[in-house]
């Protein structure tokens, strides 16, 4: 919790008015660029394809070619960006970075449904999507990604599968999918069971939430190990209701007791209401479950406003933000109105009845296909809002978004410079169980009760979902002074891939709750 000035309400600020793309998917790379992504059907984007070239596709259902590019490259240093060639669709396609920081991107539309994309960070002007077609063993469309400890990657459900698989598979020229009657046993009439929840948990089992229900999954012995209470009030909470979920924190200097926040959705019955032009109000809840417990239980409270297609992120202090949707309506074609502009911080730890803080509005609607993900300084990049067909910017009541936009938390504000923490330097390789230290400057010290260490796994963003994303509080953090506003703190790397799978996370120092910049370091 922030130590004072609890008026202020973070700040907006524009910083591209056109990257020539809707941002359907967004994931932060770790040499700090974002990849953004949308899809290739819409018709040509507002970009040109560099160097006059033009995608070829016979399957694709607008333009055979198509010499405008649907990926760019974003650069948070420069404000930069540059135009990257995808081939087959990616329309509501997933994502998980490896252990060496590539990006595996997979599925999609049409003729990318069975399609596993490659992107490996480079700091030149070469770097670009490799894509290997027919790759998956099944159509995955609106599925979820999980990075797993053993650094593979789960690839969980999409419409009308209900089964899961596993990248890299059982051998590099063969894939398998494996059945979960779970997805079936969850889709409605109006599916709501797409995009499922996933968290990977520390005993290594998976949560996966979907629709109102929600279970343990054990994935190396294909069973599930229980299930939990459906959460209260019967409204879906996964595509097209779209709410979102977070694995809370986890904290390695107590008890570990895994807890998953799931927040908004939508009416059962919206979508099918939308369609006649009929916006029935988003739900206002969220729900927190404590696996561990001998009886779990959902603990409910209500946001200061209804929500649907929302963001949430695990901010570097432990709150988390509620970015983006809409008050009414649902996902999908023109099916929401009410946009939501000012995002909620939620203080996990704050008083019941009083976590919730409104933060100011931003001038952009920001509804179906927005994304958001945290970068390395601790803003929020926000894009997207697609809410058509097709690119529509007038004639409509939601124009399609190319614009990037960042939000700066309150714990960005001037105000508390002097207790904003700055790391000199650490280690950039970080091995499990292993002692290492960071040595960082502030200006006013409070006391070494007030620091922690924190890791961030950066996830990948679509449809109101941040897969991969957790936070670990990591064990230790003893303080020591070294000179003049100059400290030393010793901790140690998480207790196994269970808890953090190895990767590229960022690293923040958090002093009386104002957190430093991200640095990268490697887990493993």
């Amino acid at each position: 919790m922030l130590p004072a000035y609890a008026h202020i309400q973070g700040e907006w600020r524009l910083l591209q008015r056109s990257i020539g793309i809707s941002a359907m998917h967004m994931q932060l790379l770790k040499n700090n660029k974002v990849v953004i992504f949308d899809r290739t059907d819409f018709g040509p984007s507002n970009i040109s394809l560099p160097g006059r070239h033009c995608r070829l596709d016979p399957n694709d259902r607008v333009l055979k070619k198509d010499c405008t590019a649907h990926s760019i490259l974003y650069d948070i240093r420069t404000n930069g960006f540059r135009r990257l060639t995808v081939q087959t669709d990616t329309w509501c396609s997933s994502g998980a970075t490896l252990p060496d920081g590539t990006l595996v991107q997979t599925g999609g539309y049409n003729d990318g449904d069975h399609v596993i994309r490659i992107l490996v960070p480079c700091n030149g002007g070469n770097c670009d999507w490799v894509e290997f077609p027919r790759s998956l063993s099944q159509r995955r469309w609106y599925a979820s990604n999980q990075i797993l400890p053993d650094g593979r990657v789960i690839i969980v459900g999409g419409r009308a599968q209900f089964n899961y698989e596993f990248y890299p598979g059982h051998s590099p020229s063969s894939s398998k999918s494996f059945r979960l009657n779970f997805l079936r046993e969850t889709k409605d009439g109006h599916e709501n069971n797409l995009y499922p929840f996933l968290h990977l948990l520390p005993d290594g089992n998976l949560f996966i939430f979907a629709n109102t229900r929600s279970i343990l999954f054990n994935y190396k012995g294909n069973h599930i190990v229980r299930e939990f209470p459906a959460i209260p009030g019967a409204d879906p909470r996964n595509y097209p209701s779209s709410g979102s979920s977070v694995l809370l924190p986890i904290d390695e200097n107590a008890q570990v007791v895994p807890e998953i926040m799931i927040c908004g959705g939508a009416t059962r019955k919206a979508f099918q209401l939308a369609n006649r032009r009929v916006f029935q109000r988003a739900c206002s809840t969220c729900g927190r479950l404590k696996i561990t417990k001998e009886e779990p239980a959902w603990k409910m409270e209500n946001m200061p406003m209804p929500r649907v297609m929302s963001d949430m992120l695990i901010l570097p202090d432990g709150d988390v933000i509620i970015i983006n949707g809409a008050r009414s309506g649902t996902a999908g074609w023109e099916s929401a109105i009410n946009p939501v502009t000012r995002p909620l911080i939620y203080n996990p730890n704050g008083k019941a009845g009083a976590r919730f803080s409104v933060m100011a509005a931003s001038s952009r609607p920001r509804l179906y296909h927005s994304t958001a993900v945290l970068l390395t300084d601790g803003r929020v990049l926000v894009g997207g809002s697609n809410p058509h067909k097709y690119y529509n910017f007038t004639g409509v009541d939601f124009p399609t978004d190319l614009s990037l936009e960042s939000f700066s938390p309150p714990y960005l504000s001037p105000v508390y410079d002097r207790l904003r923490p700055r790391i000199i330097r650490t280690y950039e390789i970080i091995r499990y169980k292993n002692a290492f230290s960071l040595t960082f400057t502030v200006q006013r010290f409070l006391k070494t009760s007030a620091v922690s260490v924190r890791i961030v796994a950066p996830s990948f963003n679509t449809h109101s979902f941040s897969m991969n994303q957790r936070m670990v509080v990591l064990k230790g953090a003893r303080v020591s002074r070294v000179g003049s506003n100059v400290y030393r703190v010793a901790a140690s790397g998480p207790s196994k891939p269970e808890i953090a799978p190895p990767g590229y996370y960022l690293l923040f120092l958090v002093h009386a709750g104002i957190p430093s910049s991200g640095l990268w370091v490697k887990i493993q």
